[in-house]
């Protein structure tokens, strides 16, 4: 069995990352090379704790927004069941259709207008 060996590459320079110029540019390894500056600790907690309040805020807007468009669709369905539904009442109380369905238990309609009873005061 071969050993493992390591390619060289050849001719000019390694193709390097955008972090590995990055870190080349600004000499990086120079400032952490004893670890993380307690310095810079509170700032990265405070940009750490904004980042995640703004995505729950983003999770909760589009939550919000979902309810709302559901809540719109739920009134407009029963608005066209309000609708259909007077119209069907409005039909069902008109005097024609009452002495329609009243002829079925035997009830006519009175052409007679009704009587007005008038008594005296302290009669009763």
């Amino acid at each position: 069995m071969a050993d493992n060996t390591y390619k060289v590459q050849k001719g000019g320079k390694a193709k390097g990352s955008l972090f590995s110029f990055i870190g080349d540019k600004f000499k990086l390894d120079s400032l952490f090379a004893d670890g993380v500056p307690s310095k810079y600790i509170p700032h990265t907690l405070f940009l750490t704790c904004i980042g995640i309040f703004y995505i729950g805020n983003n999770h909760w807007a589009e939550k919000t927004i979902r309810k709302i468009d559901n809540t719109r669709v739920e009134v407009e369905e029963l608005r066209a069941d309000y609708t259909s539904l007077k119209a069907d009442y409005m039909l069902a109380s008109k005097q024609s259709e009452v002495a329609r369905k009243v002829k079925k238990i035997g009830l006519e309609e009175s052409y007679i207008p009704p009587n007005k009873i008038v008594t005296k005061e302290g009669e009763y």
